[in-house]
């Protein structure tokens, strides 16, 4: 599977939206696109114009792609998954993609990204009422409860993250035992709950063309 190995502040300034992506530094000074607020690239500050159609609906995949780290096989598995499911599409894709492992170790604030937080589940540091896992695709559910592996709890990466989540905040559709390093998914997570600017409808007509 490819992976993307450039500068990922370019990422964000190509969607002019902080995806969060370098932990601490996106709520610094230092944050790229506070800095340069234009597109990346030779031609960065000229681009302007009117953007099409299926220009704006490419925009809005790759942001929420990007924003949870896939890559597009990956997103359309999952975009193909929730069309098949009950309800309304858009918003079953949305919440997949909050109910992945990876995603809800960032929510914790065991990982202060979620690129940090797929790397953390991949080495083997959590479990899910009490086993453990190593796929950061897994899909949590109402009940589980995660907890940082005790070999792990000393890891300064983690240690660093947790007491920095206060800053994030924590979604209500998760409870958080700070002191014990574990957290519970108290019910599954609603459209209201993804705050992010996403307008989901044109992922939808991006791949129903």
């Amino acid at each position: 599977m490819s992976r993307y190995r450039g500068s990922v502040c370019r990422l964000c300034r190509r969607e002019n939206l902080k995806l969060y992506l370098k932990g601490d530094r996106c709520y610094s000074d230092k944050c790229a696109i506070d800095r340069r607020t234009y597109p990346p690239g030779q031609h960065g500050q000229r681009r302007g114009g009117k953007i099409s159609d299926y220009g704006l609906q490419l925009r809005e995949k790759q942001k929420v792609r990007r924003l949870y780290g896939l890559s597009e096989s990956q997103f359309h598995l999952f975009f193909a998954r929730s069309d098949k499911m009950k309800g309304i599409t858009g918003t079953n894709l949305l919440v997949m993609l909050e109910r992945r492992l990876d995603n809800v170790i960032y929510r914790f604030g065991f990982a202060n990204s979620r690129p940090q937080a797929r790397q953390l589940v991949k080495h083997g540091h959590f479990r899910i009422n009490g086993v453990k896992v190593d796929i950061p695709s897994y899909q949590v559910r109402a009940g589980d409860v995660v907890s940082v592996d005790e070999k792990s709890k000393t890891v300064q990466s983690i240690v660093d993250s947790i007491e920095a989540v206060v800053r994030r905040g924590m979604p209500q559709w998760l409870e958080l035992d700070k002191d014990n390093l574990k957290g519970t998914v108290k019910t599954m997570p609603v459209r209201e709950d993804i705050t992010m600017p996403i307008q989901e409808n044109q992922i939808i007509e991006f791949y129903s063309k």
